[in-house]
């Protein structure tokens, strides 16, 4: 029994700290191509096939067309990146964290793209879910909402 117990949560505490992995790495994406590179370096590797994980593989997906040198294959990351992100929060609408993904995603493509259809939704979901989750992920969201673009400052005040 104890064997169990001690597997379970050594799996639990390995898959949070790919998970934190993640969300640490995708904070900082955005500040320069070496942080890019690395996101999608660290996403790339992630060897799971959970919600979160496929969210954040389908971010790093999108993220790769701000890096290529190959023009032709922008619109190609963009749109595979982009399809399989909808396609999870399809599966999975009411996981706060994919949205925040979704959001961020949106706020910093380009306009040109067109990839920018959720972002009032997504912004009211994570308003209206954001008391029911942990502390860290809390943590996370505001973090987030410091630097949104589409957050007004009331609406980053509530975030407690």
């Amino acid at each position: 029994m104890k064997l169990i117990f001690s597997l379970v949560t050594a799996f639990i505490l390995f898959f949070q700290s790919d998970i934190e992995a993640l969300r640490n790495s995708y904070a900082k994406a955005n500040q320069s191509n070496a942080n890019t590179q690395s996101f999608i370096t660290i996403a790339e590797n992630q060897t799971g096939s959970d919600a979160l994980t496929t969210g954040y593989k389908a971010a790093a997906q999108i993220m790769e067309a701000k890096i290529t040198t190959e023009k032709g294959k922008r619109k190609s990351f963009v749109k595979a990146g982009a399809t399989r992100l909808e396609s999870i929060i399809k599966s999975n609408p009411n996981t706060i964290e994919l949205r925040l993904i979704r959001l961020s995603v949106q706020e910093n493509i380009p306009m040109i793209v067109g990839y920018r259809g959720s972002i009032k939704d997504d912004k009211a979901f994570i308003l209206n879910n954001y008391s029911k989750q942990s502390t860290a992920l809390k943590n996370y969201i505001k973090r987030f909402a410091l630097q949104s673009k589409s957050m007004t400052e009331a609406e980053k005040a509530s975030l407690k």
